[in-house]
């Protein structure tokens, strides 16, 4: 089985061909960064307006590059939430059209759940129950997978996410956009000396960063941060020992099988370097150009949806604040 998956939940425009749910036949990303990066961040009508440019070129170029017609595909998998409305509603459009046109399955897909079938491309049949941490820029949510489709919330962060806070911390240190690139490129030349706290939370798989954003900015303003380099160490640092730690605490307390690190953040070299240090349990980590938004993870997803007949009709419709469980 053969499915396009589409994806345009932010700012990056994606196509992929997947087969079988693990194999990209191609994969195709238009990236926005740099019109954005002049911003400080992501501009929702210009991410929209560039989409619809965008969108039917990335598509050739996914069908292409898989070598497959359209009477070869099995369904269109797309995106349909979390994300911004005017980004979803290019791709689902878009995807809906082609579904009408071609006679084929359309298949909406929930954005947090196609970053977790990232870890299934390439790696096949993973046994259950697993613990999905999914770290990005919009989303810190710890989740116990318990099969295709079966999913418990078990923690979110209660109020940054830490993408959203790397790209608040490489703000405070003038580092510029995107924050967690450039946290992790500064923090090669310091040293994570200086004391920033965590929060814990205890009894609680939740999450919270607000708190040491908050005081790097104001050690930054009292002039008691020695450099920009022991900046982003300390900063990353801190953020990863919580989001490890919080990690394998809640996968020794549910007997998960395995560790899933899936999200924007999950392209960290630290975070995936102390993840699988520290884990008692095998740690499944998607190549990083898997762990950003991609449109081969949506096909992955979608795959396994269409497999238990979840296909969804030309009325679907764009949820910007759809939630996983």
């Amino acid at each position: 089985m053969k499915i396009l998956g589409i994806e345009t939940s932010c700012d990056e425009t994606a196509a992929a061909v997947v087969e079988d749910g693990t194999r990209i036949l191609s994969s195709q990303i238009a990236s926005q960064v740099e019109i954005h990066a002049r911003y400080g961040g992501v501009v929702p009508e210009v991410a929209s307006r560039q989409h619809l440019l965008s969108i039917i070129p990335v598509i050739e170029m996914a069908m292409a590059e898989a070598g497959v017609s359209w009477q070869e595909l099995s369904g269109i998998a797309v995106t349909v939430g979390p994300g911004l409305a005017g980004s979803l509603l290019v791709g689902v459009n878009v995807a809906k059209a082609l579904a009408l046109s071609q006679g084929l399955p359309l298949i909406g897909v929930n954005h947090l759940e196609a970053h977790i079938y990232a870890n299934w491309l390439g790696n096949g049949s993973i046994d259950f129950p697993v613990v999905c941490l999914i770290v990005s820029g919009g989303h810190s949510d710890l989740v116990l997978m318990s099969g295709h489709g079966d999913y418990a919330v078990l923690g979110r962060t209660r109020d940054d996410a830490a993408g959203e806070a790397f790209d608040k911390a490489a703000r405070i240190l003038g580092l510029g956009y995107p924050g967690g690139p450039a946290i992790e490129r500064a923090a090669r030349g310091g040293a994570a000396s200086i004391p920033l706290p965590r929060a814990w939370l205890k009894g609680s798989d939740d999450f919270s960063f607000s708190g040491v954003k908050t005081a790097l900015l104001r050690l930054v303003e009292a002039g008691e941060v020695p450099s920009v380099a022991d900046g982003a160490a300390s900063f990353q640092a801190a953020v990863i020992d919580v989001l490890v730690t919080k990690t394998m605490a809640a996968a020794r307390g549910r007997r998960a099988k395995k560790v899933l690190l899936s999200g924007g953040v999950a392209s960290n070299g630290l975070l995936r370097e102390q993840m699988v240090k520290h884990s008692p349990l095998p740690v499944l980590v998607p190549p990083p150009v898997l762990c950003t938004d991609n449109a081969a993870m949506v096909a992955a997803c979608g795959y396994y949806r269409l497999r238990a007949g979840g296909t969804d009709g030309l009325d679907l419709d764009v949820v910007p604040s759809l939630k996983l469980a």
